[in-house]
């Protein structure tokens, strides 16, 4: 089932109760700083959802493959995703839990329903690259043609020394042999 809301049961509510969810969910895309991240199928994800008596625990795991731009060539990278799902939700609006932040937790709402998608989306986010790559020795695109230099050598990088070096005060020095 593609899905992402969970209603909480009316056995959930007493004391030290679990419950394991499981689905699909479908998301577009993912932006992360400049990197779009979309997704071709439906992400997994599974939750737990404990009673710890003034609040529900949530805690489980979403993943996926996502598909981005490699940031030095620009060639389309396949990465596979793992996030942590982890939520707090008090059950009495009175309660503030004194060891959590406010942005810790968050109430139950009125309708006993809690929507996993922030979650999931927090936890993906922090197991997107900080810098998505094709592979580690990626070699980017030319700075001049765009070529990509993974595919080979375009030949305007020795232009472009030789360029320098024919504008440099230091070029005289080029031929000079000392000691040889």
């Amino acid at each position: 089932m593609i899905y992402s809301v969970i209603d909480i049961p009316q056995e959930l509510f007493a004391p030290a109760a679990f419950a394991h969810y499981e689905g699909e969910y479908e998301l577009a895309v993912l932006k992360a700083g400049p990197d779009l991240y979309s997704f071709v199928e439906p992400l997994s994800w599974s939750a737990d959802i404990t009673n710890t008596g003034d609040a529900l625990l949530v805690q489980g795991e979403v993943e996926g493959t996502a598909r981005t731009a490699c940031a030095r060539c620009l060639e389309p990278v396949d990465i596979d995703l793992l996030g942590e799902i982890e939520g707090y939700f008090v059950l009495d609006g009175e309660t503030h839990p004194e060891d959590l932040e406010d942005d810790e937790f968050s109430l139950l709402p009125a309708d006993h329903r809690i929507d996993l998608e922030p979650l999931m989306k927090a936890g993906l986010l922090l197991d997107v690259p900080y810098v998505p790559l094709c592979d580690d020795d990626c070699k980017g695109i030319c700075p001049e043609c765009g070529a990509n230099l993974n595919e080979g050598d375009c030949g305007c990088s020795a232009k472009a020394e030789d360029e320098a070096m024919s504008k440099s005060p230091f070029a005289a020095l080029k031929d000079l042999h000392l000691g040889e």
